[in-house]
């Protein structure tokens, strides 16, 4: 893991024309010895990393938002954590379930009810082009 510093474009008032307070957590992903062949390609095909990934492969999140370098620093590594957790996190399959009766009975009566209200309206207003 590397980090790069930039200028801020965030808050900061003058300071932000000074102090490098951008922070770029750079990962080099198939370098780690930290996740298995099987993780690393899970990580990779994940639609959320695949925005972080450098022409070179390796994931980059920056962060901006503080005031501070090292503020900076750990929100870009809680990032980097977040997205990579994210990623090898399976997602749950959705069981299929039929909405309860009374549900459609209670559909059915508001839509009979509607349809009733509307139409009253058509019969009880005379607009006297007839």
């Amino acid at each position: 893991m590397t980090f790069e510093t930039a200028r801020s474009s965030g808050p900061g008032g003058q300071n932000v024309n000074k102090v490098e307070t951008k922070v770029r957590v750079v990962f080099d992903l198939w370098a780690s010895p930290a996740f298995t062949y099987e993780q690393k390609g899970i990580i990779v095909r994940s639609s959320d990393v695949q925005k972080h990934v450098r022409s070179d492969g390796r994931i980059a999140v920056s962060s901006q938002t503080h005031r501070s370098q090292t503020m900076n620093k750990e929100e870009a590594i809680r990032k980097l954590h977040t997205l990579i957790t994210d990623a090898l996190t399976p997602e749950k399959e959705r069981v299929a379930t039929q909405p309860p009766p009374f549900v459609e009975r209670e559909r059915q009566r508001d839509k009979a009810h509607r349809s009733a209200k509307k139409e009253g309206r058509r019969n009880g207003y005379s607009d006297g082009l007839e």
